[in-house]
């Protein structure tokens, strides 16, 4: 329902980096200041490189994201923050649903859970989640497309030839919009990373540790049982009893309500027991970028990850014993193996230069992927 075209990815490209988008703040001195690459920006791997991703109310940047700090300034009740830790944007294109409980998708994996999609009317349109989350987080990020901007930074003839079958009266807004950004994320693929190119045969792109970390990932550590496919992931839901944000002081919970919900993953969204604390499998392709790992972000390292699972011991009190994985805590690996396994997650599965996929500049010419005085500083943006 969303035909990819060179013309719909070069908008897409534009629009997802465009920081003129933020329209639709609480508070008008916050215009303008944040776009979708705040919380999905390349230097984390298309993630947001802290905890909590943070839209309207974050200022900072640092080097790849972990400086966004919230502005003390701003109440509260304005900030735009997120209950779970940002997910990726990498490899969308082998997945049919989005969010890490999978609400967003209309078909393939979402099919029978039609009576859970009553405020998702995208889904019985549909469209697969990559489409959906495009066009429900324009307004839950507070984001505004109108053909005013459209005309008045340039963007009309980008969109005439990314869509000229739709009609000029619906051509410039939010759903044409959605699906340039959409078709541009589809073409996020950390292709150059060393183990894409040992398969394409360059067997010298790996070292004997990360190969030796490749045999535990697709052998005895059974990573592939989860991490498989051309992403390495899957379009199942796991629970390995990781903690939410709730469990730090540091966190903001803005919906204690709606947290609820949150926290039981795929289950919060099905309402059945036997997907509560379940979770959407994560690819694993730069998650080395980010710095903080699990939904909760309860990790920082990729070694801390693998030896909680080794262990077996969840975070999450909580979790019923039927409902974890059967992956969790029943792996058995040694020392050595932890830091093989660590090596090729980390070094194997990192593509080195995602900048390709970020434009050189915008058409508002604003500072990008975050435009607040703190964050200009930080990536050099000048006065």
């Amino acid at each position: 329902m969303n035909p990819i075209t060179k013309e719909k990815v070069i908008l897409g490209k534009l629009l997802f980096h465009e920081t003129g988008i933020s329209g639709n703040v609480k508070m008008e001195v916050l215009k303008n200041t944040y776009s979708c690459a705040s919380c999905h920006q390349s230097r984390a791997g298309f993630s947001s490189g802290l905890r909590q991703g943070i839209g309207e109310g974050g200022i900072g940047f640092g080097n790849h994201g972990e400086g966004r700090v919230l502005n003390n300034l701003i109440p509260k009740d304005s900030v735009d923050i997120q209950p779970i830790r940002s997910p990726t944007v990498l490899n969308v294109a082998y997945q049919d649903v989005m969010l890490w409980n999978g609400q967003f998708g209309g078909k393939g994996t979402n099919k029978g859970a039609e009576d859970r999609w009553g405020n998702i009317p995208e889904n019985f349109e549909g469209f697969e989640g990559v489409e959906i989350q495009a066009m429900k987080g324009q307004a839950v990020h507070r984001l505004k497309i109108s053909k005013d901007f459209v005309s008045e930074n340039y963007y009309e003839k980008l969109y005439d030839d990314a869509f000229p079958n739709i009609r000029e009266e619906s051509r410039y807004g939010e759903r044409t919009s959605a699906l340039a950004i959409a078709a541009y994320e589809r073409t996020l693929l950390p292709n150059s990373a060393p183990w894409q190119q040992y398969l394409r045969g360059d067997l010298k792109s790996m070292s004997v540790k990360e190969k030796k970390g490749a045999i535990l990932f697709f052998g005895k550590a059974r990573c592939y049982e989860c991490h498989t496919g051309p992403a390495l992931n899957n379009k199942n839901f796991y629970a390995f009893g990781m903690g939410d944000f709730d469990n730090s002081p540091q966190a903001l919970i803005l919906d204690s309500n709606g947290f609820e919900k949150v926290k039981k993953g795929r289950g919060g969204f099905t309402g059945k027991v036997s997907d509560n604390y379940k979770f959407k499998t994560p690819t694993l392709y730069n998650i080395s970028d980010n710095g903080v790992f699990g939904h909760g972000a309860t990790f920082r390292s990729i070694k801390d990850v693998i030896r909680y699972k080794n262990e077996g011991v969840p975070q999450n009190e909580k979790i019923p014993i039927e409902n974890l994985a059967p992956q969790f805590g029943n792996i058995e690996l040694t020392n050595g193996e932890i830091e093989n396994l660590v090596k090729f997650i980390q070094e194997s599965l990192r593509d080195p230069d995602l900048e390709r996929y970020v434009p050189e500049s915008i058409h508002t010419n604003l500072c990008f992927p975050n435009n607040d005085l703190l964050s200009r500083v930080d990536l050099g943006c000048g006065e």
